[in-house]
């Protein structure tokens, strides 16, 4: 809806503006908030602490670190691989059957929640002859099934909106399938790739679910340890542990993003 008065511009801006404070600035004020807080009994907190910032540094939050960091960035990496040959192979079929068959397999982990895919994976290979419940693969596993259809989706859609032509002047140069699609497209489909990477990384850096399913104790990732302080009743240290989480990994996104710009430029 197209909004022509600059009072009903403001009132729209308000609006926004608004919900935009209630729904996003407040939860992450307040939790940044928290993470200096000693002791909160009224409105704003009684005391501040610099403690739960150290205690977020500590061995058990590290590792907890390391582990999400390691397994979002090898999920994500699949997951990207996985999705685009899956969309590439969609937007080479004629068959509907067919696409209609691969779009519902990587539509289907999105389609469920997430403590289902767990449970299906911890059932399938607590047994032989793939054993795999106890081990970091299985968690591995669990992030790159949530995960790959993100980038399946995003990538389908980038592909979709490539133009034909490029392709076409390529083969009637004399190129050969896989050096247009080295060349050519993938090149174009650069920003969609960073992009799907970027969105990959920070939903596995959050995945609590099923990784609650199939986690090990020397393989948990940082939202469990989170989850396990919040349980503890030390919410101020997991509130401390989760801006630093939220740091690192919008760190990582804005790395990704500089990818993307160059990407874009090109």
């Amino acid at each position: 809806m197209l909004l022509y008065t600059r009072r009903a511009q403001r009132i729209a801006w308000a609006v926004f503006g608004f919900f935009f404070l209630l729904l996003f600035v407040l939860p992450f004020g307040i939790l940044v908030l928290a993470a200096f807080t000693r002791q909160w009994n009224g409105a704003f907190p009684s005391s501040y602490t610099f403690s739960n910032i150290t205690a977020a540094f500590h061995k058990d939050p590290l590792d907890g670190l390391e582990t999400s960091l390691i397994t979002a960035f090898v999920s994500s990496v699949i997951a990207l691989a996985v999705g685009t040959w899956a969309a590439l192979a969609l937007d080479a079929m004629r068959n509907r059957g067919g696409k209609a068959l691969i779009q519902t397999v990587f539509m289907l982990p999105i389609a469920v929640p997430s403590v289902v895919v767990g449970l299906a994976l911890l059932v399938a290979f607590s047994q032989g002859p793939v054993l795999l419940n106890g081990t970091s693969t299985i968690v591995v596993m669990a992030h790159c099934i949530l995960v790959t259809a993100y980038a399946f989706q995003q990538l389908s859609a980038a592909i979709t909106r490539l133009d034909p032509a490029y392709e076409q002047a390529a083969a009637s140069l004399g190129a050969r399938p896989y050096y247009s699609l080295l060349r050519v497209k993938l090149p174009l489909l650069l920003p969609a790739l960073t992009g799907s990477l970027a969105l990959c990384f920070a939903l596995s850096m959050g995945e609590l679910g099923a990784t609650a399913m199939v986690y090990t104790s020397h393989w948990t990732t940082l939202p469990l340890r989170i989850y396990a302080l919040d349980d503890r009743g030390h919410q101020f240290v997991a509130a401390a542990v989760t801006a630093v989480m939220m740091t690192i990994t919008l760190a990582v996104l804005l790395a990704i993003s500089k990818i993307r710009t160059r990407a874009n430029f090109r």
